[in-house]
């Protein structure tokens, strides 16, 4: 009897084992890296799904689109995530194929830290030479014809840029490009560019970086996610559009510009100065990169799980975080496009 009572012990000590090896199995960590820009809504997503799936954890840390396509082609991560989608160059870096994913959609706003103006409208012209140095004080007559009745101090402007690889500033310096001949002759496009060395600039990494900074210099104006300034609370100017109207930052404002977009097979699709009287100018899709061949499956699974939940019950959280969420018909393409993932 005895004997039998020290096999039965033995017999379910191993039933433990074996049952902790499986349950150890199932834990499943995906890494990814890249763009600030949605690291908001991002880390959200992430939270959620990661309390809702136990076992199953999702890393994501925000470097800079950059760095995080760097990461991406180093295979250091799983997945990456990039404002500026990628280039052809690098996607050719890549053995096993990639599968961009536009992911939510986002405005660049321009935020200003300007005591006593809690209204500012600035004109294409006005914006375009802010940031091309050519306006030094805030009470400058270019900025002025926009803001009729509105007491502009005669404070010098202070330019906030990144100072890293950014996806945000790709968008941003595409837009001006789009509007203004002289950026587009010089500084031109890029996720870093040669600024301007004629105006007051300060450098910061990320868009956190750039908000805290806008918010600790009188006179500073940087561009920046509207998430970042919405919770930061720092004031955004109106800016001009292309049939001429001022729109400030608002989801009616994307969701205008975004429109008339359509999503072409590669999944890159840019809005570099969009049609219509009530777009917000700078609207951008963000995108999540994948490949499209995974030597683990566990991983592959997760990872098409997680993009399903972002491309569903994620899409409802984007207005309460500043973003804006992905058209239905823009959703099924998405999710057709996600299949590549094995």
């Amino acid at each position: 009897m005895k004997k039998l009572m020290k096999l039965t012990a033995v017999a379910l000590t191993f039933a433990m084992l074996a049952s902790g090896s499986a349950l150890a199995a199932e834990k499943v960590r995906v890494t990814g890296s890249g763009a600030s820009f949605p690291f908001p809504i991002y880390s959200t997503w992430f939270k959620t799904y990661s309390r809702a799936n136990k076992g199953i954890i999702v890393d994501y840390q925000a470097k800079g689109s950059g760095a995080g396509i760097r990461d991406f082609i180093n295979h250091t991560v799983d997945f990456a995530a990039s404002d500026a989608a990628m280039k052809d160059s690098e996607i050719a870096q890549i053995e096993e194929g990639v599968q961009l994913l536009p992911m939510i959609a986002g405005e660049i706003v321009l935020a200003y830290n300007l005591d006593g103006v809690k209204e500012l409208k600035l004109s294409r012209q006005a914006y375009a030479d802010i940031f091309l140095g050519k306006l030094k004080n805030w009470n400058d007559p270019v900025i002025a014809a926009a803001n009729p009745g509105v007491t502009l101090p005669d404070t010098p402007i202070t330019v906030v840029r990144r100072a890293d690889s950014s996806g945000t500033t790709y968008v941003f310096t595409t837009h001006l490009s789009a509007i203004s001949e002289d950026w587009k002759n010089g500084p031109g496009i890029g996720k870093t560019v040669d600024w301007p060395s004629n105006s007051r600039m300060v450098a910061a990494p990320k868009n956190d970086g750039v908000t805290a900074t806008i918010k600790q210099t009188p006179g500073a104006i940087g561009y920046i996610e509207y998430g970042y300034a919405k919770m930061a609370k720092v004031p955004m100017a109106a800016i001009e559009n292309k049939a001429g109207e001022f729109i400030q930052p608002s989801l009616e404002g994307g969701q205008a510009a975004l429109a008339n977009a359509t999503i072409p097979a590669d999944m890159r699709v840019w809005l570099p100065d969009p049609e219509g009287d009530a777009a917000y100018p700078m609207v951008t899709y963000t995108w999540m990169c994948f490949y499209k061949k995974y030597d683990d499956p566990a991983k592959a699974k997760v990872l098409k799980d997680v993009i399903n939940f972002c491309l569903t019950d994620g899409q409802k959280m984007a207005d309460k975080l500043g973003y804006i969420p992905l058209p239905a018909n823009v959703v099924e393409v998405v999710q057709r496009a996600a299949r590549n993932i094995q």
